[in-house]
């Protein structure tokens, strides 16, 4: 046993009747319901004093934590349902502080800048380094990590552990700086890819976006650096059943980034490039906010070279085929990219704004559900539980469709109100809101397979199977780029309106396909078998749905209302349709039949 699984364990028999203590004061109350549904955070609680002190230093009396709720159970034992489920409200409850204050990032970008050249700009050159975190962040790298890292935690000597870590940080950072050299001076060659169609233009204000484009990916590029070895070092925590610190990470970023929007980029000459070292400072924000919490594991990485360490060597041989997998995901964002570069002014920022608020729910309930399961996965699988493996898969999905599908329902019918309340104002206008609607109605569609991808896949990277999502990435791949042209060229022959629509649904297609086959691969090896109970519980959630989608195309009012109602009454009428909308799901659930208990984690007879 490693001395901080020692040290864990020895906290967690000398502080067991306190676990879970919050001493809450004054006018503190109001933090206990948060703390009562996520009490995981609780073994993170000199993180959340640590990192919410300065945000709250003008309310000294806000909050107070209770040492005593620092006691955890040991690491290294996979968890069970309900506690499992904890660890996903953690991270999900973090996931979500970060969407929110990514709304506000949105926000304020839209009513700031709208969706012009600059906004169009800035969004290629952020998106650059962002596929290349795909591949050394929570891509290929963090698939390939985990389950070696977990199967060393596993059977090898604490010694061992940290070279491994302090050599793959030595190898990956390595590789790292070389690749953000190449890609600072390769900037003009790199949007010269992903904007072609400003390139072949020949209307001025597209050689003025190709210009500002570049000098912006000269200080986004380094964001990769940054970004993948926070993975790294969330990989670790995560691995160790910390999961508050790095699901809180990318809430620091938005929190720059809307710094630099709202209060440095409007006072500078060129406000897209302050923009740009806004993504810089927030990617090295992130880094150092992570290290005080690997050291309290004394895991706190000394980078060296590890070319030759059979550890590094195993996660490159893995890597070699998820890079690929990655690469078809991020070929088919380039695709997307290149083809909006065609079209008029505009449609990449619409296709930004309907994604992020896609993204969303993928990222609250999805991402996070995913985060938790893989090394949960890995666990069981170096402990060779095929049963305990299969029983948790099978509980991902039932909560994936418990969730996914009236979140898909209720964005696509709440497009237009969604849209309007979040962004209509200042830069972005009432045309803006009606291009961008079909787009978010498009990529609604697919949302419940691009989070079935989320959650499957880790059936795959936990038995340390690269090769078959790559496999069918590539299929997904072809017919997306097939579906881009076959519905989009048409599109804009037509003279058709909002023909940046045709790339979301698209993508949305190929999410459905990628779900699929992952589904079933893993059913055919016999990875996942089905607990009895499943087409009485699709039942239950398709009425649950359909009265659900009934009552809200009955009682929310026209797009043309929304537009011309004040902002605080928009904020309301979103208010009561996504609570009255979830009330009349959850009522109609309950109604037919549905409890808790059904989603209960269990083994034949026990609780897993």
């Amino acid at each position: 046993m490693g001395a901080a699984h020692s040290l864990c364990l020895a906290r967690h028999c000398q502080y067991r009747e306190h676990a879970n203590l919050l001493i809450l004061g004054g006018e503190n109350w109001c933090l206990k319901p948060i703390f009562t549904l996520y009490p995981k955070m609780v073994s993170d609680t000199n993180f959340l004093k640590w990192c919410l002190t300065p945000i709250f230093s003008n309310f000294p009396s806000f909050f107070r934590l209770d040492s005593a709720a620092m006691a955890e159970n040991h690491p290294n034992t996979p968890e069970k349902s309900p506690r499992l489920l904890k660890s996903t409200s953690v991270v999900s409850g973090m996931t979500l502080l970060s969407r929110i204050l990514g709304l506000v990032r949105d926000i304020v970008f839209a009513r700031f800048f709208g969706a012009g050249i600059v906004m169009d700009a800035f969004f290629v050159a952020f998106k650059i380094p962002n596929i290349f975190r795909r591949f050394f962040a929570e891509g290929a790298f963090s698939q390939s990590f985990v389950p070696v890292f977990t199967e060393y935690d596993e059977t090898r000597t604490p010694a061992e552990v940290k070279e491994l870590v302090d050599r793959v940080t030595g190898t990956l950072g390595l590789i790292l700086l070389i690749m953000t050299v190449v890609g600072v001076v390769a900037a003009p060659a790199l949007i010269s890819v992903f904007g072609m169609g400003w390139v072949w233009s020949p209307v001025p204000e597209d050689a003025d976006k190709f210009a500002l484009a570049v000098d912006m990916l000269r200080l986004t590029f380094p964001y990769l650096f940054f970004v993948s070895l926070v993975a790294l070092g969330g990989g670790i925590l995560n691995t160790y059943q910390r999961f508050a610190a790095p699901a809180f990470a990318p809430v620091l970023l938005n929190v720059v980034l809307i710094s630099f929007a709202a209060l440095i980029a409007p006072y500078y000459s060129r406000p897209g490039i302050a923009l740009a070292a806004g993504v810089f400072a927030a990617g090295l924000v992130q880094l150092l906010f992570l290290l005080p919490f690997l050291g309290r594991l004394k895991v706190l990485p000394r980078p060296r070279w590890g070319g030759s360490h059979p550890g590094v060597r195993k996660i490159g041989r893995l890597m070699v085929p998820a890079i690929f997998g990655s690469s078809v995901a991020q070929i088919n964002i380039l695709f997307d990219t290149l083809i909006a570069s065609f079209l008029v002014t505009g449609s990449i920022s619409w296709l930004y704004y309907s994604d992020r608020l896609m993204e969303f729910p993928l990222g609250v309930f999805g991402i996070a559900l995913a985060t938790v399961i893989l090394p949960n996965l890995s666990r069981h699988h170096a402990a060779e539980s095929r049963q305990a493996f299969s029983v948790m898969l099978d509980w991902a999905m039932r909560l994936t469709v418990l969730i996914a599908l009236p979140a898909t329902i209720g964005l696509f019918m709440l497009s237009g109100p969604v849209l309007t309340t979040i962004f209509y104002g200042g830069q972005f206008d009432i045309d803006d809101v009606s291009m961008a609607v079909p787009s978010l109605m498009a990529y609604s569609i697919g949302l419940t397979g691009f989070i079935f991808v989320k959650v499957l896949a880790p059936g795959f990277f936990a038995r340390q199977d690269t090769r078959t999502p790559v496999r069918i990435g590539i299929i997904a791949l072809v017919v997306n780029m097939v579906l881009n042209i076959l519905i989009v060229v048409p599109w804009v022959s037509g003279g058709w309106p909002a023909p940046h629509a045709g790339l979301a649904i698209a993508t949305s297609a190929s999410a459905f396909i990628n779900a699929g086959l992952l589904w079933r691969q893993l059913h055919k090896d016999g990875i996942w078998r089905p607990r009895p109970g499943w087409r009485r519980f699709l039942l239950q959630v398709t009425v649950a749905c359909g009265i659900m989608a009934i009552m809200l195309d009955r009682f929310v009012a026209p797009l043309a209302s929304w537009i011309e109602a004040l902002t605080w009454t928009r904020c309301l009428w979103l208010a009561l349709a996504v609570i009255g909308g979830g009330g009349i799901y959850a009522a109609t659930l309950f109604a037919v039949g549905l409890r808790p208990a059904a989603l209960r984690m269990t083994t034949p007879g026990t609780p897993v």
